[in-house]
């Protein structure tokens, strides 16, 4: 059974984008996600639809946020790598 106010939120919120280009993310949609003043949100593209979700470092490879190091500026963990190595082997 849903809660309230999942049910609210499935009927969707409108908010009108304002001469800048920025858009208003309502309050109990932040509460719900943990969003706060300075998270970066990533925005996707699927189809018609336009998909955002808060941003966190994680591996290219799988998504893990644990054990990650750096090269060109992108992320990638220890177990990945392991097994990027054993293919070359």
């Amino acid at each position: 059974m849903y809660k309230k106010e999942e049910i609210n939120m499935s009927k969707g919120m409108v908010r009108k984008i304002d001469d800048l280009g920025r858009l208003v993310i309502p309050t109990e949609i932040r509460k719900k996600f943990n969003l706060s003043t300075k998270d970066s949100l990533e925005m996707l593209v699927h189809d018609d639809e336009i998909i955002l979700r808060k941003w966190q470092i994680s591996c290219i490879f799988c998504g893990s946020q644990d054990n990650l190091n750096a090269l060109n500026k992108k992320m990638y963990c220890e177990e990945c790598a392991e097994k990027i190595k054993c293919q070359k082997g």
